[in-house]
């Protein structure tokens, strides 16, 4: 039994998908032989998809019924942008220029909070959190020039520092 509310959520409205195409999509099926009424069908099945020089036609309202007014909000600019442009390089570049520069500007923002973050919220004796970089001790193997390499922590304080030694504590 169908309800009202399988009915509202099914793209086909609670009736079985259908092709309008026929059988006779795939070559394999063409190849079995046909009679003179379904070439006629496909025929004009053909000749119906054919666009004519009005279509495909661009509907104002789908673009409110498809985009929320969040999304309609942030597209703004980069739409009248397209549109500028539009005339002066066709609608396939302008669509790759909106689409390219959006991009770029996200490259360009998430850039500068990285280069943010680490630069103002590094780990040090100010702070619990924030990003550690650690650098690893090069290897030195026998027989390397200044091979009895000593490691350049030498007193107890110059372990766990995090930068307390090099700050200015005339406060």
């Amino acid at each position: 039994m169908i309800t009202n509310d399988m009915v509202k959520a099914s793209e086909t409205g609670g009736v079985k998908p259908m092709s309008i195409t026929g059988r006779y999509t795939r070559e394999r099926e063409r190849l079995l032989g046909m009679t003179d009424e379904e070439r006629a069908f496909r025929k004009q099945w053909l000749k119906d998809q054919e666009l004519t020089a009005r279509e495909p036609r661009p509907v104002p309202e789908m673009y409110k019924a498809t985009y929320n007014p969040i999304r309609r909000f942030y597209r703004a600019p980069l739409d009248k942008l397209g549109e500028a442009i539009e005339p002066m390089v066709g609608p396939k570049r302008a669509m790759y220029i909106r689409y390219f520069t959006g991009k770029f500007f996200l490259g360009v923002a998430a850039t500068y909070w990285v280069t943010y973050y680490f630069k103002y919220n590094g780990n040090d004796w100010t702070r619990k959190g924030g990003w550690k970089i650690i650098k690893s001790r090069e290897s030195v193997v026998p027989g390397d020039p200044g091979y009895p390499k000593l490691s350049d922590k030498c007193k107890p304080q110059d372990y766990a520092d995090r930068g307390f030694s090099k700050t200015d504590l005339n406060l």
